[in-house]
């Protein structure tokens, strides 16, 4: 085994990839931005990593108009949060018909929507700003407290959710074709605003029982609890691509309190996100070091480029990306995770070490 060795004022980390693992949920969230507007998933996802929302969604909606941007980060970021919780919080408490584990059992699986007994209230819509400490609202909130529903009765509203589904998708494509072949003629009437609405209603809970079915929960990466609790309070600091809903979010689900310096991509003081060196600048500045005196750990492309051009020392862990997509990118040292690195006092400075 061999040993490498640095010494930094303080040390700069990003956060997903680096300290935690969200990346389940992102990729869930950016898969239904691409759907929305008919672009291929992985070509999106790819394009994503590393970089700010506000970036990303500038570049894939740029109909989107700038007065509106926040409230689209804040409803893409609980989007993530939301897949990120759907699994670990409702999935044992949908009362699933037996029919359906029967079917499960035997390999011919129903589809959850088929198999869950929603339709006596409507599942809601609202995706109301969470705190800090909150979790995204969900339609599958308060579940325990409904009444019980007899197997009988269960037995014929399960197939409501999806007949109810198709019923009005195929009403939709019908409205379009009609739409199309008499455009100057149709006259929408009142009665067309109540199903747009249900409509709109179907397709929400369509994708909120879809986020049920995996379970994208955020996880600490291997090390992390260790190396953080190594380091004193006011020489380390968190530089994220992601806004403070989903940064704080993130962090506090694992566990890890997010230090008094976290820069999120909402900082209005930062004129760029990664890949330009301004989040960790502004981390350093606030953390009162110079930021060449600093360690920046990093896991994406575009996060050790930033840390690279911010002056710093830069660590790359192998954690999101491959070691043969990152090697290049300028980092000093690589780490395969940072439970190889470790990190104690020497004469007023950090020393960390590194084991490959």
């Amino acid at each position: 085994m061999t040993f490498q060795t640095i010494y930094a004022d303080a040390a700069l980390f990003d956060m997903d990839g680096t300290l935690t693992d969200s990346i389940a949920a992102v990729e869930a969230a950016w898969d239904q931005v691409a759907r929305e507007i008919g672009q291929d998933p992985k070509l999106v996802i790819a394009a994503t990593h590393g970089k700010r929302a506000i970036d990303n969604l500038s570049h894939f909606k740029p109909h989107i108009r700038i007065h509106e941007m926040e409230a689209e980060v804040a409803r893409f970021e609980e989007t993530i949060l939301y897949f990120a919780d759907a699994h670990q919080l409702h999935i044992s408490q949908l009362p699933i018909d037996e029919d359906a584990k029967e079917q499960s059992q035997n390999g011919t699986e129903t589809p959850l929507s088929e198999s869950i007994l929603s339709d006596a209230s409507p599942l809601s819509s609202d995706c109301s700003t969470p705190s800090e400490t909150s979790r995204p609202t969900s339609p599958f909130d308060n579940l325990s407290q409904r009444p019980t529903i007899s197997r009988t009765q269960s037995h014929v509203r399960n197939a409501s959710f999806p007949s109810r589904m198709l019923e009005l998708l195929s009403a939709a494509a019908i409205m379009r074709q009609s739409r199309s072949q008499e455009e100057d003629e149709i006259v929408m009437d009142s009665a067309s605003e109540p199903f747009a609405e249900h409509l709109s209603q179907a397709v929400q809970d369509a994708w909120k029982l879809e986020a049920c079915k995996v379970d994208r929960a955020v996880q600490i990466l291997p090390g992390v609890k260790s190396l953080l609790e190594s380091i004193p309070e006011g020489r380390y600091a968190v530089a994220t691509s992601g806004a403070k809903t989903y940064a704080f979010g993130c962090m506090k689900r694992v566990g890890i309190t997010p230090p008094a310096v976290t820069i999120t991509a909402d900082d209005k003081r930062l004129k760029a996100g990664k890949p330009a060196p301004d989040p960790f600048l502004l981390a350093a500045e606030c953390l009162g070091f110079d930021a060449a005196r600093c360690v920046v750990f990093e896991d994406s492309p575009s996060g050790i480029r930033a840390g690279v051009a911010s002056g710093a020392t830069v660590i790359a862990v192998c954690t999101s990306h491959e070691r043969q997509k990152i090697q290049d990118c300028g980092a000093h040292f690589i780490a395969e995770t940072l439970d190889s690195v470790r990190c104690v006092q020497e004469d007023g400075r950090l020393k960390f070490t590194i084991s490959s």
